[in-house]
């Protein structure tokens, strides 16, 4: 075996990390759905809760919580009145839509549906 390929046992480790960190913040319920939702644009804590059918509101605001956190979404206050708060994807929020758009493509060919 070749030890200039990219493939070594650093390479596979440092990925394999990589990929186990991703999956431990992606892998929480509703996170991906919530950032998918965002795709199309800002939107208020409302629109959310209504736009992601079988979400409770705490569930909703620890997720919006996680992702501003994580540097995926923002979150803007309009002072108003009325006072609005809006969540938006980031720069970095961005960058994964099309991971995130491959992985539903993948699921939607590769795994049973389930109802939804």
């Amino acid at each position: 075996m070749a030890t200039d390929s990219p493939h070594t046992a650093e390479a596979c480790i440092t990925s394999s990390g990589a990929l186990a960190r991703a999956f431990r913040f992606l892998g929480k319920r509703w996170n991906a759905v919530v950032l998918g939702h965002l795709s199309g644009g800002a939107a208020g804590f409302r629109e959310l809760s209504r736009g992601l059918d079988g979400i409770s509101d705490s569930v909703l605001s620890d997720r919006l919580s996680d992702l501003v956190a994580g540097g995926l979404i923002t979150r803007t206050v309009d002072a108003g009145p009325p006072v609005a708060v809006s969540y938006a994807l980031t720069e970095r929020g961005r960058a994964l839509m099309p991971a995130l758009e491959q992985i539903s493509r993948w699921a939607q060919e590769n795994l049973p549906a389930d109802g939804c």
